[in-house]
């Protein structure tokens, strides 16, 4: 509204006012005229007072404007941040998909409860109640050579896991984070009698700088995407490299390099396993990973030195050069299917594969290490029936060229295994399953024994 606008206005309605309330005697033009003259510089004056404040109020409406656009600009950048930090970190999240923040890091948290019940039986000897290799499938625990058990029924809920994960803002230039994961297979704890406790085990805790990690994690050598979906611990232990370990890698594109923790395993003349302590020199990992949409390619070589001092056998000291290749992957087949496998073949490769089941090296007469040939490789498949149900078949090989002069003929010549399940997801984060195994080790000698088992378990993914 306009200042002439306004002032009509006013006059007009204070002229009518005048008008209807005026007695007769005071109705006269020119007393009118003078109370309107009055009245306008009152008028006139609280108009410029309305243009005063209206002033004031139009600057404050505009500052509260531009720190209220400041504000939005300041909280949207914090949350494009936020998210880029929790794409970071990586972790599925039912409840909360961005993570939470405590400064500037953003933490977020995964794993499962599970448990499992497992029946098996074993032709060459009981395993003894209580241990870990009642558990999961541990190849060279397989017993040979003694009476046939009956079928042992555990259940346990060791595998239980938590990780928790965090990332740093450091600026736009750099990325920090790290990975703590827990669970509480291969610990000391409680009998099955009353309580059940078990302790909890660093499985991985490292810290990830730009392309560098450092701490404990995933072996290079090892393609963890490749393992199946079994219910077992591992699934095919006797075909895989398995090995978890401290580590520095360097990660570009798919090109990984890495120095991971030495440890020489040696067989005595004896056969008995010996680990000397003494090693010097990292073992040296190269890995490239190549990704398609029709799934992925890993190809990974290791370089080793293994080592013994005089103090260990009295012979001397001598080292000896291990090393292996591995080629594995995960290929699509059709819109819901896929096949996994792993092949590896090496010298001294005996700690990282199929959970040590042979050692890097033998001792010779001399007292020199003699590097143990190992071949290992498996095949799983799994089938989509629905969004709620699907299968899985996988069987696994591991062969070992033993120095049997050096060795003896008690060692493990070979193991294999096959599995099937069928897992059922009632609801996204459940799975309920079913799978049956079978797995057997020979010796040199020729004897052999085998495990038979029946495993139900339920997990519920967080």
């Amino acid at each position: 509204m306009s200042r002439i606008y306004t002032k009509t206005v006013l006059r007009a309605g204070l002229l009518a006012a005048t008008c209807l309330t005026a007695s007769p005697a005071l109705a006269q033009e020119s007393s009118v005229e003078d109370r309107l003259d009055r009245l306008e510089v009152l008028v006139e004056g609280l108009i410029e007072r309305l243009d005063q404040q209206q002033g004031v109020n139009e600057a404050q409406q505009n500052e509260m404007r531009e720190q209220s656009a400041a504000l939005l600009e300041a909280t949207q950048d914090l949350q494009t941040r936020q998210v880029e930090l929790s794409e970071q970190i990586a972790v599925p999240q039912q409840a909360q998909d961005e993570g939470s923040n405590i400064g500037k890091t953003t933490f977020t948290y995964a794993g499962y409860v599970k448990l499992d019940a497992i029946s098996q039986r074993t032709s060459g000897g009981q395993l003894p109640t209580g241990s870990i290799l009642r558990d999961f499938l541990i190849p060279v625990a397989i017993p040979v050579g003694g009476e046939a058990s009956g079928f042992d029924t555990d259940f346990s809920a060791r595998q239980t896991r938590f990780l928790f994960k965090t990332a740093t803002d450091v600026g736009t230039q750099h990325t920090l984070n790290s990975h703590i994961e827990l669970d509480f297979n291969v610990t000391e704890g409680g009998d099955e009698r009353i309580s059940n406790s078990f302790t909890p085990r660093i499985r991985q805790a490292f810290i990830t700088y730009d392309n560098w990690l450092f701490g404990q994690a995933w072996s290079t050598f090892m393609d963890v995407g490749a393992l199946p979906d079994s219910l077992d611990f591992i699934g095919v232990t006797p075909g895989t490299p398995f090995d978890r370990q401290p580590l520095i890698r360097w990660t570009k594109g798919g090109l990984q390099l890495a120095i991971e923790q030495p440890e020489t395993t040696v067989t005595t003349p004896e056969g008995a396993r010996i680990e000397p302590g003494d090693d010097t020199l990292p073992d040296f990992v190269a890995k490239y990973n190549f990704v398609r949409d029709w799934g992925r390619l890993s190809a990974a070589g290791i370089v080793r030195t293994l080592k013994i001092s005089d103090d260990d056998f009295g012979t001397g000291e001598d080292t000896a050069l291990g090393y292996g290749v591995a080629l594995s992957g995960k290929i699509n087949v059709g819109p819901r299917d896929d096949f996994r496998f792993s092949a590896s073949a090496g010298d001294g490769l005996g700690r990282y594969i199929g959970l040590n089941i042979v050692n890097d090296a033998a001792l010779d007469a001399e007292g020199n290490l003699d590097p143990i040939t190992t071949y290992a490789g498996f095949g799983a498949f799994r089938h989509l029936w629905s969004d709620q149900l699907r299968s899985n078949i996988g069987a696994a090989y591991f062969k070992a060229d033993n120095p049997v002069l050096l060795t003896t003929d008690q060692v493990t010549d070979e193991s294999w295994n096959a599995f099937g399940n069928l897992i059922w997801t009632p609801v996204d984060p459940l799975d309920i399953g079913i799978e049956l195994m079978y797995a057997e080790r020979a010796l040199e000698d020729g004897r052999s024994g085998n495990l038979q088992r029946v495993q139900v378990s339920t997990r519920y993914n967080f």
